[in-house]
């Protein structure tokens, strides 16, 4: 189990190119799918560890830039959750009636 490169928390896996904990995973995601805008209202130099980090989003979303989360990885709306599946079809029921299953038993036999 390793630490999050943005806050120190505990951290699994890597997300976005980077160990990040949940916490900072999902406010990376959200930050970049909103196109949030945020303000430091201090120096730009705010600390971001797990006691503090949802302080300052500004120092806490440029930390997250500067461990190298990568912003183009986030999935837009258009295409979350897909994970490269293909568009699935509307499922029509089957027409299953003895006279078009003959029919087509008769047409398959000419």
């Amino acid at each position: 189990e390793g630490r999050c490169a943005v806050c120190g928390d505990n951290a699994s896996c890597q997300h976005y190119g980077v160990r990040t904990c949940e916490g900072c995973k999902g406010f990376f995601k959200r930050t970049v799918q909103k196109n949030a805008k945020y303000i430091c209202l201090a120096n730009k130099d705010c600390p971001v560890d797990k006691r503090r980090r949802n302080r300052c989003q500004f120092c806490r979303f440029q930390k997250c830039l500067a461990v190298g989360m990568v912003k183009e990885v986030v999935r837009t709306d258009s295409l979350k959750g897909r994970r490269g599946r293909l568009p699935s079809k509307p499922k029509q029921p089957p027409d299953t009636s003895p006279v078009s299953l003959i029919t087509s038993l008769v047409r398959a036999h000419i």
